[in-house]
């Protein structure tokens, strides 16, 4: 019971800052009054701090109940009991359109985007257009906005919502990646912002590609009428300009945003009046150094004056993203054609595949004649390595792109039902998990003692092996989506809030933190007191692991979400813009690199001399080290 009025009966879900309860409003005991009750915890013991975030959440609360909108929950009540700080608001029946996706197998139309979008628009206009300053919403996505019971859209979450204020504008970087705008990670939060977050929003409902898995603002590779043809160049073209790089290039409002979808639900526009809807150009804005598009093919590594060919090249049916394993002659890679493949390692020839039933972003793991692998179609399966039989199979109740890792005869993943899992690497059963409260897309490291992995709710764990207790953890400012790696008792980690951090590997304590420009997916390698590691600054980094400075640092084309592998006094990593890298380890020298059609988002396996490696270009590729 809060406030002697509020009885909780039940949870409606629960994130990395904030819980939301349904409960019943008592003040009405003749009939049931059900209400959803915020409730955000204030972490700080420092009494003027915590001062400071009660009067912050009174003035977010108070915003919140001036609103007078269809698609804007009513907000009744809020307060301060203790350390937590609750909203109680307007309960929605519905699901929201994340869920919608799950549900659906279909590609979005034209006719329900256009619906779902202007109303939408008509929502964010209305935020926007609040006087004195506009309120910008900042955490637009599917999971936060409702279908209602009447299929009438309503924005959900207003936890993050803040007043814009165009003086000092700069503030906490707060959102969801894949849906933030660049900007935004410097803190800035314009009605620009929410313009991004909904054609990033309208480009997944459309194609159903998930921006939360792809590179950051990767928005200008993917067009949308390449997966969904029904939608019209219009549309298509005014989506595009809303994801552009550069804020100015984008609608500067929902209101701006709202006039252009209108346009085209009334008339047919002709190519001028669809040059005009995306004028400023739609294209992508990139920094300095970074190229998307890949101009040039070429099968031939490029070595100073002098080229060498591939050894070989094998083609599945769609991307690959993951890492290849080499083992007994064969290699081992998953794809997103939804296969896991084996083929020959001398010659690239295709010895077999195991379909399961969705696409495999994860690395490939041994344990005696299996081959372990974790899909999207939230199983873990276990193949017989000669003949591509399974064995079993495990259940989770989630996509699962963490990479599994075995030891003591089982095998640890994470999956994005927020557990993870320790399972029988024999017989396929659950020996524990553990809840980590958010998505699990990092691989995890193991020890004799302790398993390390980080969340997309931007947590650092470490359990104890054995029975999965944790024996600590702690918080960076974004998603942890790299894998950790330990080396002299210290964990090395990348997050998407553009840092590496190197942590007490017994206590979690930060030992030193290294900034990079933007966000990191690479996950680090530790060779002879170096750590390496790419961001989508387009660098990869070379880190003193003692005192965290930059030994060197290299400049690709385009952003790193590979992560970096070392052979002899090589490093070996792939990059967005299409490209695998050769450096010396040294002093991070260009020794060669090898350009495909498609962006190199997994990272290599180097065995004897031969790089083997996958690409989107739907083919994995084997070259002379």
């Amino acid at each position: 019971m809060l406030q002697e009025r509020y009885r909780v009966v039940g949870m409606l879900g629960i994130g990395g800052m904030s819980s939301v309860y349904q409960a019943r409003d008592m003040r009405f005991p003749t009939v049931t009054k059900l209400c959803a009750v915020k409730e955000m915890v204030i972490a700080t013991s420092d009494p003027q701090l915590r001062q400071l975030t009660i009067k912050s959440f009174e003035r977010e609360a108070s915003m919140l109940a001036m609103l007078d909108h269809p698609a804007i929950p009513d907000v009744s009540d809020y307060f301060t009991e203790g350390n937590r700080s609750y909203l109680v608001q307007e309960l929605i029946r519905g699901k929201n359109l994340q869920e919608w996706l799950e549900e659906n197998e279909t590609l979005v139309d034209q006719e329900l985007a256009l619906d779902w979008a202007l109303q939408i628009c008509e929502a964010l206009a209305y935020l926007h257009n609040q006087k004195p300053q506009p309120i910008v919403f900042r955490d637009l996505k599917p999971s936060n906005i409702m279908l209602d019971q009447y299929n009438r859209i309503r924005l959900i979450d207003f936890g993050i919502a803040k007043i814009f204020e165009a003086e000092e504008n700069k503030g906490t970087m707060i959102g969801t990646e894949g849906y933030s705008p660049p900007e935004q990670y410097r803190g800035e939060a314009t009605p620009a912002v929410d313009v991004y977050a909904l054609g990033a929003t309208l480009h997944h409902l459309m194609t159903r590609q998930d921006p939360r898995l792809e590179p950051p603002f990767t928005f200008g590779e993917r067009p949308i009428r390449t997966v969904n043809p029904t939608i019209s160049p219009a549309l298509e073209a005014i989506v595009m300009r809303c994801l552009s790089y550069n804020p100015n290039d984008r609608f500067p409002d929902a209101t701006a945003l709202k006039e252009a979808l209108e346009l085209i639900t009334q008339t047919s526009p002709s190519r001028a009046e669809i040059e005009q809807l995306v004028s400023p150009p739609t294209t992508v804005s990139a920094p300095t150094g970074h190229h998307p598009t890949i101009t040039a093919v070429t099968t031939a590594i490029q070595v100073g004056a002098t080229k060498a060919e591939a050894i070989w090249a094998f083609r599945c049916e769609d991307e690959i993203r993951s890492k290849p394993i080499v083992v007994g002659g064969r290699v081992f890679v998953g794809a997103y054609d939804n296969n896991l493949y084996a083929v020959s390692s001398d010659k690239g020839e295709f010895l077999w595949k195991y379909p399961t039933l969705d696409g495999i972003a994860s690395t490939p793991c041994l344990y005696d004649d299996l081959v372990l692998i974790t899909s999207s179609d939230r199983h873990l399966y276990a193949i017989r390595q000669h003949d591509g039989d399974i064995k079993w199979r495990f259940p989770t109740d989630g996509a699962i792109y963490s990479s599994p890792s075995v030891r003591f005869d089982h095998v640890f993943f994470g999956s994005d039902d927020g557990y993870f899992y320790a399972v029988n690497a024999k017989r396929g059963k659950l020996a524990w998990k553990t809840n980590a409260y958010s998505p699990i897309r990092s691989s995890p490291f193991l020890t004799e003692e302790r398993v390390y992995f980080g969340t997309e709710g931007g947590y650092i764990y470490c359990l104890e092996i054995s029975t999965g207790k944790s024996k600590w953890h702690t918080q960076a400012k974004r998603a942890i989506t790299s894998s950790p790696v330990v080396a002299d008792d210290i964990v090395f980690v990348g997050s998407l809030d553009a840092t590496v951090y190197a942590l007490d590997a017994g206590s979690g304590w930060a030992i030193w933190r290294f900034r990079a420009r933007r966000p990191i997916i690479s996950s680090p390698l530790v060779h002879e007191g170096v750590v390496y590691i790419g961001s989508s600054d387009n660098n990869l980094y070379a880190i003193d692991m003692d005192t965290g400075r930059q030994v060197w640092v290299y400049e690709a084309g385009g952003q790193i979400a590979s992560s970096p592998a070392i052979w002899n006094d090589a490093v070996y990593f792939g990059s967005v813009d299409g490209n695998i890298y050769s450096l010396t380890l040294k002093r991070g020298e260009l020794r060669w690199r090898f350009e495909t059609e498609g962006r190199v988002i997994g990272a290599p396996t180097i065995v004897d001399g031969v790089v083997y490696v996958g690409s989107t270009d739907h083919n994995l590729y084997a070259l002379p080290a």
